[in-house]
């Protein structure tokens, strides 16, 4: 499939570089293939009344990490400043890593992070965290291994870390301290992410009681978002595509409670397209979620089937971008991109710190 089918144009000032300071007041596009009219405008806090009794909300309780680290090689070849994003934690003292300028770097290079306030409170961390190169990959990827391991890698990480804001926000403004709370979930639980599962970001404990009340429930799975999830689509055919892999799990209770609830004619309703893959990664051919645990690089575009998944909450996404091909997919090509238009003419707010689609399902996108 052609790469060129999932382009749109987008203008700058659609792109939102803060979020609101009301998460949930936050736009809310439905869409609904089969319904009439196919596109609903409303704000995210009505989502308590856009679903059903006895629906069931699965999010990811991912923690975004302060995952870029910025650093300089010393070789014999001179000095270099480099800036790396960690992407996927392989073993307690390896990663792999973005690098820019990757070109600077071989295998066997050190590079030396620090970062304001080092080795201030933590007895076990000086101010000097090295890693070195020890594989290179594609599009910029190397493997380090850190001269830390474990809980004390993890802290040197949080002080010489920056937020790893997308770079459609990072190129126009810098990160600071506001980021560190806006670019997390309020249930953010466990840390290993590199970027956020942002379709939470607009959940206020507010409207998460008023789901409940409306017997709505909330329940969690955890995808650790690697920064893959940023990298253009170079290739002209998405045949072509290699996904980034991402660790998750969802466990037996958690399993049983959405094999559960479809059972009793509830609809599963995916908190954005992390907690969507990692649900179709761990569904059986009749749509029945199994226990799981390890990676996922499940792609995902039109002509899926989806098994697990009846209702989909997401942000809007970039143009050319493995994630407007998987709502491209659930929702149809045509109607996504009718929907794009209205909410590019009507003022939404687009990406990471934007504006919110509910998503329901083609019709031949079910099996």
């Amino acid at each position: 499939m052609l790469v060129d089918l999932f382009d749109f144009e987008l203008p700058k000032s659609n792109i939102a570089l803060r979020p609101l300071n009301d998460r949930a007041a936050s736009k809310l596009l439905m869409v609904d293939p089969s319904g009439s009219p196919t596109l609903s405008d409303h704000e995210f806090h009505q989502l308590t009344n856009l679903l059903r009794p006895g629906d069931l909300l699965v999010a990811n309780d991912t923690r975004v990490i302060p995952s870029r680290l910025r650093g300089v090689r010393n070789t014999v070849r001179g000095t270099a400043n480099i800036e790396v994003t960690l992407h996927m934690r392989l073993d307690p003292s390896h990663w792999l890593a973005f690098a820019r300028p990757a070109k600077r770097l071989q295998v066997g290079d050190r590079i030396n992070f620090a970062g304001e306030g080092a080795g201030e409170g933590n007895a076990c961390f000086s101010g000097n965290l090295d890693a070195v190169v020890e594989a290179r990959g594609e599009a910029g990827e190397v493997t380090l291994a850190f001269d830390f391991a474990g809980s004390v890698l993890d802290d040197a990480i949080a002080v010489v870390g920056e937020m790893p804001l997308p770079p459609y926000i990072a190129g126009r403004r810098p990160t600071d301290k506001q980021d560190a709370t806006d670019y997390q979930t309020i249930y953010a639980r466990h840390e290993g992410a590199v970027a956020a599962p942002t379709a939470g970001l607009h959940f206020t404990p507010e409207l998460l009681s008023n789901l409940s009340d409306r017997g709505i429930d909330v329940c969690y799975l955890t995808l650790h978002v690697g920064a893959g999830t940023f990298l253009p689509v170079k290739v002209d055919d998405t045949e072509n595509h290699k996904m980034h892999a991402e660790w998750g799990e969802i466990s037996p209770e958690l399993a049983d409670q959405i094999n559960e609830t479809r059972k009793n004619g509830g609809r599963i309703v995916a908190v954005g397209t992390t907690s969507l893959r990692l649900l179709e990664s761990a569904s059986d051919e009749t749509g029945t979620v199994q226990p799981f645990s390890g990676a996922t690089d499940i792609f995902i575009t039109p002509g899926y089937k989806f098994r697990a998944v009846d209702v989909l909450i997401t942000n809007f996404h970039l143009p050319r971008s493995t994630l407007f091909m998987l709502v491209s997919a659930f929702s149809g090509t045509d109607c996504m991109k009718s929907a794009y238009n209205h909410a590019i003419e009507s003022d939404y707010r687009f990406y990471s710190y934007g504006d919110a689609c509910l998503l329901l399902p083609d019709l031949e996108s079910k099996p």
